[in-house]
């Protein structure tokens, strides 16, 4: 049972100092009390590794800034090499054991090396490894089959690719050739991946390369944030903790702050677009992951949906990194807004980091490909669907949907209270289930970022206590917590007991130095 009422902060500037002093509040636990002053110490694990005796670190490190890739740019003053893993953990080359509350980006999704996927990679890889798709093969069509039963009887045809990218380059190529029109239109702030087309779509600045002309056909449109955008307040999201600050007149079936975020949209398409034959596809994540876990307005996207409807176009919902059970309270992210879109796209945890993607459409939809011949060397490899399989059978059969919004929830709010703890660095705590974001800030009031050398500090120090997180936000001012979904409260008390401490460190470190 829950022994406390949970907290909900929903405070305004005005009362905002009355709080600040508290020195702990009472958080919602199951079957126990606990407060924020808790000290907590990093859950038990039983698994021991094995001991590191491979390459040299620093010659691994030399290679990873000469002949690997050198913009695969490495988190933390000392790169980590990861040496092994299992359930919610990770070992680095020394042994140190860290809990990974980042979930290689969303993408571990039922927990490191999973037994029941270690074992079904192995004996699939005994008998077949690779065929390719001009031929059949049984495990395609039980997985297709498993798959399709999460959607509505509207969305049944799948093509299996390798990435979150390819699916959506996949998505909008049916869009244009099923529409005969040629726009996408994305919102500002999202992120759809790193190839030709899908960067075009992705309007962040950081994601796009200087000297390279973007190709025609992509619009960015409105970026509908309620805490930092011109509209939203403390009714505007669909989270267990509202935007602070900020009061609206939102009703029980209206949000002010969507209309007007969706006037703004329908601006962009007036002055940009003709009046018919203009648009293709509209996609959106339903909650921006690699933007900071940014949600939208209530009921923005239903509007948006209709409006792009009613103009011709397809709705396409990028599900790689909301999908699977991760926002708790369904299984899939646009579930949450209350639409059916006509294309999703699905990656990362999927496949719980093997190569995996995948489109799922309309039959209607799907037969635009039969204009032309389309083929994927590697979608849809028996290895892969086996993978994708197991992974389903993994959420279903631990109940991991429900555990994401159990112990997202239980995390969100205590990561609440720091709100008002902290009212000069945390800005905002948004998010649902194991998707959160927790967007750090210099001043209260305007809410700039805060700046590059702190966040670093506090992401660095949040490492060096045991705990993973990623960094998100046109700033990279976003801390981004998406662990695998097999993650406990004792790991959420664990985590935010460490954030907590090296918020505490960074405050009296600078109070001083300003002192």
């Amino acid at each position: 049972m829950l022994i406390n009422k949970c907290v909900q902060v929903t405070t305004t500037s005005a009362n905002l100092s009355s709080f600040i002093n508290l020195k702990w509040f009472t958080i919602q636990t199951r079957n126990f009390v606990t407060t924020v002053t808790d000290v907590s110490k990093m859950p038990d694990c039983e698994y021991v590794p094995f001991t590191y005796k491979i390459t040299n670190y620093k010659e691994i490190k030399k290679a990873y800034e000469s002949i690997i890739s050198p913009s695969l740019k490495q988190f933390y003053k000392e790169p980590l090499l990861i040496h092994e893993g299992r359930g919610q953990w990770l070992w680095d080359h020394r042994g140190k054991r860290y809990l990974d509350m980042f979930g290689g980006v969303a993408t571990v999704s039922v927990g490191h090396s999973h037994p029941k996927i270690t074992a079904a990679i192995s004996e699939q890889a005994s008998k077949l490894n690779h065929v390719s798709s001009v031929y059949m093969h049984t495990h395609l069509y039980e997985y297709v089959t498993k798959l399709t039963t999460k959607f509505s009887n509207k969305l049944r045809v799948v093509y299996l690719t390798n990435s979150g990218s390819e699916a959506n380059e996949l998505a909008f190529l049916m869009a244009r050739i099923y529409t005969r029109n040629q726009n996408i239109v994305s919102l500002k702030n999202g992120y759809h991946g790193a190839t030709y087309g899908t960067s075009a779509s992705t309007a962040m600045s950081t994601w796009k390369f200087p000297f390279v002309a973007q190709p025609p056909g992509y619009l960015h449109a409105v970026y509908p944030d309620v805490y930092k955008g011109d509209w939203g307040g403390s009714k505007c999201r669909d989270s267990p903790v509202q935007v602070i600050g900020r009061e609206c007149d939102c009703g029980d079936e209206e949000c002010v702050a969507s209309e007007k975020y969706f006037q703004k949209f329908d601006e962009s398409f007036r002055f940009s677009f003709a009046s018919t034959h203009s648009v293709a596809a509209f996609v959106a994540e339903s909650i921006q992951g690699i933007g900071g876990a940014v949600q939208y307005p209530k009921y923005f996207l239903q509007k948006i949906y209709n409006y792009i409807h009613e103009k011709g176009g397809l709705c396409i919902a990028d599900e790689v990194q909301t999908g699977f059970g991760r926002t708790g309270e369904h299984f899939w992210g646009f579930e949450n807004h209350d639409v059916e879109p006509d294309i999703v796209t699905l990656a990362k945890g999927i496949g719980n980091g093997f190569p995996l993607g995948a489109v799922v459409t309309s039959s209607e939809i799907s037969e635009s490909l039969n204009s032309a011949l389309h083929f994927n060397t590697f979608g849809g490899n028996p290895l892969a669907c086996i993978v994708g399989s197991t992974v389903l059978d993994i959420i279903k059969e631990e109940d991991l949907q429900q555990n994401a919004y159990t112990v997202g929830t239980h995390l969100i709010d205590r990561l609440s209270t720091l709100l008002l703890e902290f009212p000069n660095i945390v800005g905002d705590v948004r998010g649902k289930g194991l998707m959160i974001g927790i967007e750090l800030i210099s001043n209260f009031k305007t809410k700039k970022p805060l700046q590059t050398e702190y966040v670093l500090e506090i992401f660095e120090n949040i490492k060096n206590m045991g705990v993973l997180v990623g960094k998100g936000g046109l700033h990279a001012n976003v801390l981004r917590i998406k662990p695998p979904l097999c993650v406990t409260k004792m790991d959420a008390d664990f985590t935010f007991a460490v954030i907590k401490r090296t918020l505490e460190i960074h405050q009296e470190k600078y109070k001083q130095i300003k002192g």
